[in-house]
């Protein structure tokens, strides 16, 4: 009986905690997003709209289609990929908003591998 009232309170208790996300609002927009690998910070810094997006990334930029799946996830697609990596589509997933940012989790479509980083949107 113990075990029952606490797996029902434990059960209770995590059910009145929901992550916000309202994603929409990160759709489109200007962006700068932080990624640690490996204790070193990699910025980059976005544009997005319905169609395209175009980052820049240590003075390279590069453009790629967007593709919602739902509100909070994306594929992204190089549009001119200059290698094999480039060709790969990309997957992120937006776990977690606040007014101005999200935290998000990233792949190449199909691998298990996920990073995670931080855009926050410009005003």
């Amino acid at each position: 009986m113990n075990k029952l009232l606490l797996l029902s309170s434990l059960i209770m208790f995590c059910s009145c905690y929901q992550i916000e996300r309202d994603c929409k609002q990160f759709k489109t927009g200007t962006f700068t997003s932080t990624i640690r690998i490996d204790d070193v910070d990699y910025i980059s810094t976005f544009k997005r709209n319905d169609l395209i997006q175009i980052e820049t990334f240590e003075g390279k930029t590069d453009s790629s289609t967007v593709r919602w799946i739902n509100d909070c996830e994306v594929i992204f697609k190089t549009i001119n990929p200059k290698n094999r990596a480039e060709r790969k589509d990309v997957h992120l997933k937006i776990l977690i908003t606040t007014d101005s940012s999200y935290v998000f989790e990233y792949s190449y479509v199909g691998e298990a591998k996920k990073q995670k980083g931080l855009a926050i949107k410009s005003k």
